[in-house]
């Protein structure tokens, strides 16, 4: 997985919305034409939308920028302004999306989910849509509302049926790069994987066999939950996994033994994630071919090794035997279709669990909308921010009459003047809303 990139930052600038046009009917004939400005075209949005088409965040690593396009300004006639075009930005599945605080927006965990990240503007209406019995000739209309404009962190926790769990050069990629076409680099020493890499198993035919994705998780070590050896960042991969292969390296010159590495592994991932020690698991041994003292759970044959998730103790001693729920040597093929078949069966039993409990509807996230905050800027001074009270004041021209009793009208339907009252503002203080500002007092 060449170029594999699993965090990235993203800039989402929507479209802005189209302003209202002032504009009135003039045509032969017509004595006293009415208004007939349209509105402005509101502006594109940027949706992040999960697809298996994609498999790393490489394409956001040096350019994070995405931008929606604005939307058309109204004209004479009633003639509206075009809408701005959406922007798709397709993301891998497993996406998880952050703010600039770090709250977690959405969790894109199923192919086609989508979240709505920044969205467009809405157009400004025309003079046309002010006309009333009591304003005959509205001389103002609607400026277009800005889009949102975010800076959001994304990081990505792959989608694997199995994870392959062990310390480094346990045989972890020799293993992934034998069951499927991966082909990570492999050598003999710690830490030849620094990025995760996936394979497709196929077990049986074309039409009545088992797929799964196998994924080769960096080797971790001690310490690994705390960040050791960039072992956050690993363990991040193993979330989602359904199945979890612990593979222990039974090399007698390994710099752990067999029942440390298992205590050791179990022990980061219960500190990681306490509920992935629930997950299915099987305990197996790797390079059988130097150690083949060794024995599997419960027999003395490899091929009647029972799978069973519990058969390992993450409190077992430091040091003494081990059991195996099998053993297999990458390097000459021993013990490795038993382990391809008995996955299979675990992840159909986990996939059937799964398909139970699933809708199978695609998720659609939206931001929460924004409400009305009044701000203290200094003793005297406040400010109301928020996009509905921004946009009860986006005029052409609040100089005009009509649209300052308009735009005061809208803010005391918010409840802007309750908020201000709250806050503590007293008469004489100075309010800003938007690119309007006025002196507080009663009336």
């Amino acid at each position: 997985m060449a170029g594999f990139v699993d965090q990235a930052q993203l800039h989402a600038r929507a479209g802005d919305g189209g302003a209202g046009a002032v504009s009135w009917r003039r045509e032969a004939h017509v004595d006293r034409g009415g208004p007939d400005g349209g509105d402005g075209g509101h502006g594109g949005d940027v949706w992040l939308v999960a697809s298996v088409n994609q498999s790393s965040l490489l394409g956001f690593r040096d350019h994070p920028f995405r931008r929606a396009t604005d939307g058309g300004h109204g004209s004479g006639q009633k003639k509206h302004g075009a809408r701005g075009k959406d922007i798709i930005v397709p993301v891998p599945v497993g996406t998880v999306v952050r703010d600039a605080e770090g709250a977690v927006q959405c969790d894109l965990s199923g192919d086609g989910d989508r979240f709505l990240i920044a969205e467009g503007g809405q157009g400004g209406r025309g003079n046309a849509r002010f006309l009333s019995n009591r304003r005959r000739a509205p001389a103002f209309a609607e400026q277009g509302e800005k889009g949102q404009e975010r800076w959001l962190d994304m990081e990505l926790k792959l989608m694997a049926d199995v994870a392959l769990v062990g310390f480094p050069n346990a045989g972890k990629s020799t293993l992934i790069s034998t069951v499927s076409a991966a082909k990570p680099k492999i050598a003999d020493y710690p830490f030849t994987t620094l990025v995760p890499h996936l394979g497709v198993v196929r077990v049986g035919g074309t039409r009545d066999g088992t797929e799964f994705v196998m994924a080769d998780i960096p080797g971790l070590v001690e310490g690994a939950a705390a960040g050791k050896g960039l072992g956050d960042r690993f363990l991040r991969h193993i979330e989602r996994a359904r199945v979890l292969v612990v593979l222990l390296d039974l090399d007698p010159v390994a710099v752990h033994t067999p029942a440390d590495q298992l205590r050791i592994l179990l022990g980061e991932l219960g500190d990681y994630q306490a509920e992935l020690l629930e997950r299915p698991r099987l305990i197996v041994g790797s390079k059988q071919d130097l150690s083949p003292e060794t024995r599997v759970s419960g027999s003395d044959a490899e091929g009647d090794a029972q799978a069973d998730p519990d058969s390992a103790d993450p409190a077992a001693p430091e040091s003494g035997p081990v059991e195996c729920d099998l053993l297999l040597s990458a390097a000459t093929g021993a013990g490795v279709q038993t382990l391809v078949d008995r996955l299979a069966v675990l992840v159909q039993e986990v996939r059937a669990a799964a398909a139970v409990e699933a809708t199978g509807a695609i998720v659609i996230h939206r931001p929460v909308p924004e409400g009305v905050d009044v701000q203290r800027l200094s003793p005297g001074a406040w400010r109301v921010v928020g996009r509905v009270a921004e946009r009860a004041v986006a005029f052409s021209d609040l100089n005009d009459v009509g649209a300052l009793d308009e735009a005061v009208k809208r803010l005391r339907r918010l409840g802007v003047d309750r908020a201000l009252a709250r806050a503590g503002v007293r008469d004489g203080d100075e309010v800003t809303v938007g690119s309007m500002t006025f002196i507080w007092g009663d009336g």
